[in-house]
């Protein structure tokens, strides 16, 4: 599998067979550079333009935006589990849905505008996690010490930052991945300009791999 980090929570998955996943396309206004690509299947976490924005993905996706298992092919699942997107039950910013991708033998989290730490149902829920994306950069999401504590909490293999602060939305009220890293104790670490990752080499991947989206 490879994974490319487009910017803000947006992911490209692509599997051996060639069977593509996009996560949360944002639209225009995010600043980020607006890549077109074919997909089998896009998630939307929750309904705001700069995740929901499904129309730069075309090849006739099957769009997942609600809570429930869809099975998209024979060997890819997606799991959208119900949470919030911020510390008030969803009273200031509205719902979230955490993604659990399963594709080549491989589990995914992909956690959108997570606001708050999981309860132990999503925990539960969320199950083993090879691959976690998560939101590092405060205000709108949980923030770097929030961030890492759900690490904590899944215990994945491999965990991306996401959803931080960069040249683009440099006037944004989020901070960048600098105290996640620090966290993380993955002060210092380079970027990645994807991530090749398959079932077999999961033990030989980096703890935290930051990705390029510059890159994509």
């Amino acid at each position: 599998m490879l994974i490319t980090y487009h910017g803000h929570s947006e992911f490209y998955l692509e599997g051996a067979d060639g069977f593509a996943l996009l996560t949360d396309p944002y639209d225009g206004h995010v600043g980020y550079p607006m890549l077109r690509c074919r997909a089998d299947a896009v998630t939307v976490s929750h309904g705001h333009g700069d995740h929901n924005y499904v129309q730069k993905a075309y090849g006739a996706p099957a769009i997942i935006d609600g809570a429930g298992e869809w099975r998209i092919a024979p060997e890819v699942t997606v799991t959208a589990i119900p949470s919030v997107h911020d510390d008030a039950n969803g009273e200031k910013r509205g719902k979230n849905l955490l993604m659990k991708i399963e594709m080549e033998g491989l589990a995914l989290a992909h956690l959108g505008d997570q606001g708050i730490r999981l309860t132990p149902e999503q925990v539960k829920a969320l199950g083993r996690i090879d691959i976690l994306m998560l939101p590092v950069g405060g205000f709108f999401t949980v923030d770097a010490k929030t961030a890492r504590e759900i690490v904590a909490q899944v215990n994945p293999r491999v965990v991306i930052p996401m959803h931080y602060k960069t040249s683009v939305n440099a006037d944004w009220p989020i901070s960048d991945e600098t105290e996640f890293l620090r966290l993380m104790g993955a002060e210092g670490v380079s970027p990645l300009p994807l991530l090749r990752v398959t079932k077999g080499d999961l033990s030989e991947q980096p703890a935290l791999a930051l990705l390029d989206w510059r890159k994509a």
